[in-house]
C-alpha cells in the first residue's frame, strides 16, 4: 500500500477507534487527582513507574501539607523523600519536585508554565509529563501522551509499528485528528486497564474488535 493511502486508511481507522471508544467510555478523563497545574506537574512526575492509584493516596496528604512552589523548593529534601517513598524511585523524584518547584518560582513567579518548550526545561519533564500538563491543566493540545497502555494498545490496533514513546506519538500526531490527542490517551488508558489487558485481553468484550488487526478472534 502506498504511504498516502496507508495514511488514509490510518485516519479512517483512528476515527472509528475514536467513536467506539467515546461511547464505551464517555466519562475518561485524568486519572490523576489534582486541583491546579502545579498538583497535576507533581503527580505526574511521582507517576513514572508507579500507578495511578497509589499515586493518589500519596497527593491526598502530600497536597494538604505543601500547597505552593516554594513549599515543596524549601523542605527538607528526606521530607519530601520520606512523603513519596511508596511511589518508588523516591530520591530522584524528590530531587525533580524540588528542582522544578524551584525553577517555577524563580523563573515564573511560582506559576507553572504553559508551553511546551518551558516545560520540557524543568527536571523530570519530558514530552509525556508536559503533554499531560498541557493537555489536562491547560486545555492546550500539544501532542499525545504515550504511556504503557497506549503504547501497547496503539501496537495492536496498528497505529504504529514503533516501541519508542516518541516515535510513537508521531505516529498517533499523524492520524489521530488534533481535536481528539488529550482525550485519545484517557480512551485508551481506560480500554487498557479494562478490556485490552497486557496478558489476556478481552477481545470477545472488546468494541474495537471488528477494527483491530491483533484479535485472538480472528486466528480461531
Amino acid at each position: 500500500m502506498k504511504p498516502k493511502a496507508r495514511s488514509a486508511d490510518l485516519k479512517q481507522t483512528a476515527r472509528k477507534l475514536v467513536g467506539r471508544l467515546r461511547k464505551a467510555y464517555p466519562d475518561a478523563h485524568c486519572s490523576l487527582n489534582h486541583s491546579n497545574p502545579l498538583e497535576l506537574l507533581i503527580a505526574t512526575i511521582l507517576s513514572a513507574q508507579c500507578t495511578d492509584e497509589r499515586v493518589n493516596i500519596v497527593t491526598a496528604d502530600l497536597f494538604r501539607k505543601y500547597r505552593s512552589c516554594d513549599d515543596f523548593a524549601n523542605a527538607p529534601r528526606a521530607e519530601i523523600e520520606d512523603a513519596i517513598r511508596s511511589t518508588g524511585f523516591f530520591r530522584n523524584k524528590a530531587k525533580s519536585v524540588q528542582g522544578a518547584c524551584k525553577i517555577i518560582s524563580e523563573t515564573y513567579k511560582g506559576r507553572v508554565p504553559n508551553s511546551m518548550e518551558e516545560l520540557l526545561k524543568l527536571p523530570g519533564v519530558a514530552r509525556k509529563t508536559a503533554n499531560v500538563v498541557m493537555g489536562n491543566a491547560f486545555g492546550i493540545a500539544s501532542g499525545v501522551v504515550v504511556d504503557t497502555h497506549v503504547s501497547r494498545l496503539s501496537q495492536r490496533l496498528g497505529l504504529t509499528e514503533n516501541k519508542q514513546p516518541e516515535k510513537i506519538e508521531q505516529d498517533l500526531i499523524e492520524c489521530v485528528a488534533k481535536k481528539d490527542w488529550v482525550d485519545f490517551s484517557h480512551l485508551l488508558i481506560y480500554h487498557g486497564r479494562k478490556v485490552c489487558k497486557a496478558r489476556s485481553p478481552m477481545c470477545a468484550d472488546c468494541t474495537l474488535e471488528p477494527l483491530c488487526p491483533s484479535s485472538t478472534l480472528k486466528t480461531k
